[in-house]
């Protein structure tokens, strides 16, 4: 049977299909819990999240389901220099980004408040709830730290985009790697090289990863089906985490215009880009972001871009000019079907049933 893997063995759920766990408001109890309750891995992204957020989402999921879900946190979540770089690039940003907010009529932000990592008083949090399953992006842990996760019974995947950091994922004893394909929509997880230079897709990068390394593999980035499941599983995947399908879904945190775009002819272009956060994401490709495609080196750094861009995106919304606005999508978005989450799950598992049990 297709759905009885090491993964699903492993991870405690009856369908190896996990729910890409969406950051910044994105991800919701209601999405998490449908997808876990239909035997597949919901996800919840809270690196925006305080540690007692994540402690109260925590206990508002398991009110929703006994299932096992995951709990997903940036181990890098920022990239801030010092002030001084800050200061330059703030003058750049403002440069590159006037003649929008002068197009809105708004006013441009003030330089954005200072920034503090929160992640180290999150993971707090996770040895404090001890999820079954937690995931983690950007980075790499200590060993010591899997090896006290795995103490308290949580199973630990990583997020590579390329060979290199599948293997260094590998080394420090993560139990799963999630191998995010430049397909995805959202953030490019890159580590251990810029991300621009970490673009491998994701049916090459399963086979690559496969080929050099043990563990289980989860493949990410250009799956909204059956046959997506069913080409990730014969070359090589366990697993499959699906993103922008669940994103288009009613129960998601995204806007309600944000799902319409992922619906329309609008999402056959996507494009990666710095513009909007900082980092590096994939998103439906509008004016906007074509214009500053290239202006990479013109943005403030994560997540202060975010800060300053969001002045932005609440005219650009109330406006209605919705080509100011960036929103996320994988390049799969064309393919989408399903609006509830139920009926997407349904779907995923009885096509890709039908094509992995013959």
């Amino acid at each position: 049977m297709w759905n009885k893997n090491r993964i699903t063995e492993l991870l405690g759920i009856e369908y190896p299909i996990l729910q890409g766990p969406f950051g910044g408001g994105l991800s919701t109890v209601e999405l998490t819990t449908a997808v876990s309750n239909l035997g597949g891995l919901g996800g919840f992204g809270a690196y925006t999240l305080s540690p007692q957020e994540i402690y109260d989402i925590h206990k508002e999921i398991q009110t929703k389901t006994d299932k096992p879900y995951n709990l997903n946190l940036w181990v890098n979540d920022h990239d801030i220099i010092d002030e001084e770089h800050t200061k330059k690039q703030y003058q750049k940003a403002i440069e590159t980004f006037r003649p929008y907010f002068e197009l809105l009529e708004t006013e441009i932000p003030a330089p954005p408040p200072s920034f503090q990592s929160r992640f180290q008083n999150q993971l707090n949090v996770i040895f404090d709830i001890k999820p079954k399953v937690f995931s983690f992006m950007f980075g790499l842990l200590d060993e010591n730290i899997i090896e006290d996760l795995h103490r308290q019974g949580t199973v630990v995947l990583g997020n590579a985009t390329t060979l290199n950091e599948a293997i260094a994922l590998e080394k420090i004893g993560v139990d799963v790697i999630v191998a995010s394909g430049f397909e995805s929509g959202g953030h490019r997880p890159s580590f251990l090289d810029q991300a621009e230079l970490s673009t491998t897709g994701t049916f090459a990068l399963i086979q690559l990863i496969k080929d050099k390394v043990r563990i289980p593999i989860v493949a990410a980035g250009g799956i909204a089906n059956g046959r997506g499941i069913a080409g990730a599983f014969q070359l090589g995947a366990e697993a499959v985490q699906i993103g922008t399908a669940f994103l288009a879904t009613e129960e998601s945190g995204a806007l309600p215009i944000h799902k319409e775009f992922l619906f329309s002819d609008a999402a056959r272009s996507t494009t990666l880009t710095r513009a909007y956060t900082g980092r590096l994401g994939r998103g439906i490709t509008t004016k906007i972001s074509r214009d500053v495609l290239t202006a990479t080196d013109k943005t403030l750094p994560f997540p202060l871009q975010t800060h300053f861009m969001g002045v932005l995106r609440k005219a650009a919304l109330e406006q209605q000019k919705n080509d100011l606005v960036f929103f996320w999508a994988g390049q799969i978005a064309p393919l989408l079907k399903h609006k509830k989450a139920s009926t997407l799950m349904k779907s995923l598992i009885e096509e890709a049933s039908e094509l992995l049990n013959k």
